[in-house]
């Protein structure tokens, strides 16, 4: 289990600084790059396809806390699916990213979460289903109400984006991190017993480009 470190205080000098492990997991070309590079550099950028892994930081103040994200942005490619458990292992959050002018990429972000369901135990990572390419909404393959659907069916967080126009991209990490300190709260409330150095992360017991 991954821990969360407290890093010191927030700029106002009130809360802490809590570090989560978030992935980006998807096939290839579903945009999981351009939405990393959009959310760090509010620009965008057609990428080529990742090799292995790419590593962001960033950091979010919100007024229950501050959060350092540390973002994993995996290869899509089929031939490193092998090794991506190496990536997530230890996550606090994944984005499991689909296009939605390809219903392929759907399915193939279902098994995502399939690998995601072995490697952790029910609640233990905060999950978002995300159909990216809402730019390209006449080419749509998936509407919005069957990735809805199965995200809640699952017990995911769910949201439409779009890396290129900008579309909610700010909105799924920091929906993530609300959910992330609202669990971290939840866990510290039955026993405030002063030892805020270093969260263990019961929070991680409940669930939530290229």
């Amino acid at each position: 289990m991954a821990q969360k470190v407290t890093l010191g205080t927030s700029p106002e000098g009130i809360h802490p600084t809590n570090i989560y492990k978030v992935v980006i997991l998807g096939s290839t070309s579903v945009g999981k790059s351009s939405l990393a590079y959009r959310y760090m550099k509010n620009d965008f950028k057609e990428s080529l396809p990742t090799v292995g892994c790419s590593f962001f930081t960033q950091t979010l103040n919100l007024e229950a806390g501050t959060i350092k994200f540390e973002i994993w942005d995996t290869a899509g490619q089929e031939k490193y699916h092998s090794v991506c458990h190496l990536y997530y292992r230890g996550a606090d959050a994944a984005l499991l990213v689909y296009d939605i002018t390809n219903k392929e990429t759907l399915s193939r972000a279902k098994l995502w979460l399939r690998d995601l369901e072995k490697e952790f135990l029910p609640d233990e990572i905060v999950i978002a289903l995300v159909g990216n390419k809402t730019d390209l909404a006449a080419e749509r393959e998936v509407s919005p109400e069957e990735g809805e659907e199965f995200a809640r069916t699952k017990g995911l967080l769910f949201m439409e984006t779009s890396a290129k126009s900008n579309h909610r991209v700010n909105d799924i990490f920091t929906a993530i991190a609300q959910e992330l300190l609202q669990r971290e709260q939840k866990a510290a409330a039955p026993s405030l017993s002063g030892r805020s150095t270093v969260k263990l992360g019961e929070g991680r017991m409940r669930m939530g480009c290229c």
